[in-house]
């Protein structure tokens, strides 16, 4: 079961990114316990189980009750009295098949905890939390606790008292390129850019010509110089250096103590900045457990006598801990609200809980050691008037403990526009489903995304089940909502979100809208959405993830700034130069392959398809002599009448790009060039390349040649083959022209020389025209197909293209090389992403809506953030106010543009 070659990677394809395979072979031998299946239990159960441990087993010895309801996804009114755990048992078990789900409806006796290797509980009281917290730490297993009540939630985790940590923080290794290695007693290696390596203890070396002794001498320790330069060993006794090389960071490992909550105090916090309030709290959720087992239930909602209570019954617990200060108000406001069970607030400590569990089952990223409080007690409404809620026995009853009845009618009526609906998205749709969002008369809710499903989805985008791959995204997701709650008013489109799509939703579509929530994986669409709710004076909540990280906003008019556009978007771009002539990162040679790929199996087609239906457009000569290149190759000499042609074209490929260019460029720079100033050509950031010899038995050689050869095949319709005996033998046909590299070619080192070069080949270029003007191209050339570049196809060749493209080019270079995951992550631009991130993402943007729909206006009542849940970095900030402009008022002008404005509108 726990073999790494099982591993699904198409489902786990974007949490792999995230975790790795050592970490998730950890996890698959994992078997975890999830006590209490009220709404914050079966969040973190969904997210375990998503997150492809062995086994979950869910807990109840309870039924569902009316108020289960706002915030237990997989209860339904049908489920009234029945037990909890087994009712949601069946959906759960249908979010991962790799992952047996049982469950389990009687006591947790110790017979029964010995199978698991981590436990959870929720909804527990502290005597339940002791015992089996002092049973688990007593026998090696890993014990979380999790509670919310009301707007207020708390987590605790104890792994026991020799707890070892792989990678403290998931962060790639830090690497760094040499420039020299000194030969003497310590070592000195200088690196051509800032290394970044303060802090780190050892790294390992890989390409290092010379000094080969460093390849395989394992980890080696270091002690950083500056800012470019680092002391090693002795190398007195190693080869001398001659060039090349990288160097890696080694991962430190760390051991972490914990004490078993029956004697831990909660002074073992994570965030000393806010000790007074998580001190506060502590003592509330301990004077709650005393409250309980005084009267047998939790505080009444808005009640001030029992307010009261539990402020006395906290202040005793502070004496007898000794402590100096504690927040009354704020303990009176959690009795208010404790017996509320919000869905927001539910999703945010249920993905922290679920990243837990991951560490402990995994041994990756930094645990939490050992207690974590929260609130949004922020949320309650600005005019605050307390008054006793009373429960009306329906499904929003854990919500109107704590808001109101009024406010939720005020949700129903609600109209907002969601644009995604992937990760985030379906997260979102679930809060807005248990919330009432736009379930009441008059409320709607409107979502849009045009991608439809796909195998990757299915890892964190919970909707969605494999039955539904292929399907359309929006129309699935808003049939899963109903399903949550068959009150919805919910309509699903598949349109882009941008200028062509204004039509739809424009100013009659925004003037009736509420608010938006942006669920989007990119930059530009979130500027163009935060445009419009600018202009349309719309409220806006956005959320994005990357790994473990995630950063929530909210856009509210007049009262926040707005989220763009800002200069940090966008990725930079790779220098021309750089990846034409002079890689020095593996980056570099991967963006080149995928150049490579679109150039010659997509580009190329296209050109043919619009040349023959005289739709091509050029931006100029240079670019039309390109294309027209292009096209004349395509139809002419290089068209493949056969499969053999395309095995040969592919081997001529191989030639030209990894011998024939290489040697053209040091014959135009040779190793021992210098610059006019009088330095050598090859230093720094330009690593001097050698050709590549062809060898049939090299397997990179021949992966090159079958992928390239069948993609080929397939932009001419040509069926091609992965038999390597059959193309070894093609390949024994193949003539191979000889090369003589030219003293008339010109080789741009700068960006700038390249686009001021314009193209000068006129004669060559009139040729092209004339030739294909004469020919039977327009209009009669035969339709090719272009390449969608797909990377998570494993049998079209594309990915076996990249990689071995580009380990080519990176061997030409004396680049390390890298593997099919790493390669796919950087040419297909994967974003790793995880559930538990995404969960606590949509938590704090809905914590942040019902602010939205109360109305607050003080800017201190909002909160953007910002996580990291592998380092336990938890940072929410009141956002930033509006930026303020000076307008000129000339009232000359003024008076003449309205007079303008009443004269069009009478004549309309």
């Amino acid at each position: 079961d726990g073999d790494m070659d099982e591993l699904d990677e198409g489902f786990y394809s974007r949490q792999l990114y995230v975790l790795g395979h050592d970490a998730m072979r950890r996890m698959k031998e994992a078997n975890v316990l999830v006590a209490g299946m009220r709404g914050l239990g079966v969040e973190i159960a969904k997210n375990v189980i998503l997150a492809g441990v062995r086994s979950v087993t869910v807990q109840d010895e309870g039924v569902t009750e009316w108020c289960d309801l706002a915030s237990q996804f997989y209860l339904r009114e049908s489920h009234l009295g029945q037990n909890r755990s087994v009712c949601c048992c069946p959906q759960l078990s249908q979010l991962n098949s790799y992952v047996r789900v049982h469950s389990h409806c009687g006591p947790l006796e110790e017979n029964f905890l010995f199978g698991f290797q981590v436990v959870v509980l929720t909804n527990s009281t502290l005597l339940e939390q002791q015992r089996v917290g002092t049973f688990c730490h007593s026998h090696n297993i890993k014990f979380i606790v999790a509670d919310t009540k009301g707007l207020c939630g708390q987590l605790f985790c104890d792994f026991g008292e020799d707890f070892t940590v792989t990678d403290c923080n998931g962060e790639p290794p830090i690497t760094a390129m040499i420039d020299k290695i000194t030969k003497e007693n310590p070592g000195i290696v200088t690196c051509v850019e800032e290394h970044n390596l303060r802090g780190v203890s050892s790294v390992t070396f890989s390409g290092v010509f010379g000094m080969v002794e460093l390849n395989s001498n394992g980890p080696v320790a270091i002690q950083v110089l500056n800012g470019f330069s680092f002391s090693i060993c002795d190398t007195s006794g190693f080869h001398e250096y001659e060039r090349g090389g990288v160097v890696t960071e080694v991962k430190d490992s760390a051991t972490f103590a914990f004490v078993p909550l029956v004697n831990g105090d909660m002074f073992v916090m994570k965030d000393n900045a806010k000790m007074q309030e998580h001190q506060t709290l502590h003592l509330a959720f301990q004077a709650l457990h005393e409250f309980v087992k005084d009267t047998r239930r939790l505080p009444a909602a808005g009640s001030k006598v029992d307010a009261d209570k539990l402020v006395t019954l906290a202040t005793r617990l502070k004496v007898a801990s000794g402590l100096d200060e504690m927040d009354e108000n704020m303990v009176r406001k959690l009795a208010m609200v404790a017996r509320g069970d919000l869905a927001p607030v539910n999703a945010f400590i249920g993905g922290l809980a679920a990243q837990e569990v991951i560490k402990a089952c995994s041994g990756k990223f930094t645990p939490l050691h050992q207690w974590m409080y929260f609130h949004a007690l922020e949320c309650l409404p600005e005019a605050a008037k307390v008054e006793e809620q009373l429960l009306r026995g329906c499904r929003y009853d854990g919500q109107i403990a704590v808001f109101g009845s009024d406010f939720q009618e005020k949700l129903g009526k609600q109209r907002y526009f969601l644009v995604g609906a992937g990760a985030i998205g379906c997260e979102l749709l679930k809060n807005f489903a248990l919330i009432g969002l736009g379930a009441g008369e008059g409320g709607h809710i409107t979502v849009t995304d045009m991608d439809s499903i796909e195998k990757s989805n299915l890892n964190r985008q919970f909707l969605f089940k494999p039955q539904d791959i292929g399907r359309q995204k929006a129309n699935v997701a808003a049939e899963a909502a109903r399903q949550m709650n068959p009150d919805m008013n919910i309509t699903a489109h598949q349109n882009r979100l941008g200028t062509e799509s204004e039509s739809v939703y424009g100013h009659s579509f925004f003037r009736n809208l509420d608010g938006v929530a942006a669920a989007l994986d990119n930059y530009e669409a979130r500027v163009y959405l935060d445009g419009c709710c600018v202009a349309y004076k719309k409220p806006m909540l956005e959320g994005g993830t990357l790994g473990t990280k995630g950063s929530t906003v909210v856009v509210v008019p007049h009262v926040t700034e707005s989220y763009g556009p800002t200069s940090s978007g966008g990725e930079h771009a790779i220098p021309l130069c750089t990846l034409k002539n002079f890689p020095h990162r593996i980056e570099h040679t991967l963006q080149w392959a995928r150049d490579q790929f679109e150039g010659l199996f997509k580009h190329s087609a296209e050109n043919v398809n619009q040349y023959s239906r005289s739709v091509v457009r050029f931006r100029g000569p240079a670019e039309e002599l390109e294309v027209l290149e292009s096209i004349s190759s395509s139809l002419g000499e290089q068209r493949p009448r056969s499969w053999p042609d395309c095995v040969s074209w592919a081997r001529r490929r191989w030639e030209t790009l990894y011998n024939n260019d290489i040697r053209q460029l040091l014959h135009c720079f040779p190793p021992d060039s210098v610059t006019s100033s009088g330095l050598p050509f090859w230093m720094d950031m330009k690593r001097c390349p050698h050709p590549l010899t062809f060898d049939p038995n090299n397997t990179t050689h021949m992966d090159y040649v079958v992928a390239a050869a069948n993609l080929y095949g397939q932009i001419y319709g040509i069926e091609g083959t992965r038999d390597c005996a059959a193309i070894r033998a093609a390949l024994e046909e193949v003539h191979v022209p000889e090369f003589t590299p030219k003293s008339s070619v010109k080789i741009h080192v700068t960006d700038e020389e390249m686009k001021g070069e314009e193209a000068k080949d006129v004669a060559r270029l009139n040729e092209l025209r004339e030739k294909l003007a004469s020919g039977p191209v327009r209009g009669h050339a035969p339709r090719m197909q272009p390449l969608e570049f797909e990377k998570d196809d494993d049998s079209n060749f594309h990915m076996d293209y990249i990689v071995a493209a580009s380990n080519l080019r990176a061997e030409n270079y004396d680049i390390p090389t890298t593997d099919k995951h790493k390669s796919k992550l950087i040419a297909g631009r994967i974003m790793p992403a995880i559930a538990t991130t995404t969960a606590a993402i949509a938590g704090l943007m809905c914590l942040e809506l019902y602010k939205l729909v109360q109305g607050h206006r003080r800017i201190e009542s909002y909160r953007s953030s910002f996580l990291n849940l592998a380092i336990q970095t938890y940072s929410l900030f009141i956002p930033s106010k509006p930026r303020l402009f000076t307008v000129s008022y000339y009232p000359q002008l003024w008076h003449r543009s309205i007079q303008k404005h009443e004269k069009s509108k009478v004549s309309e």
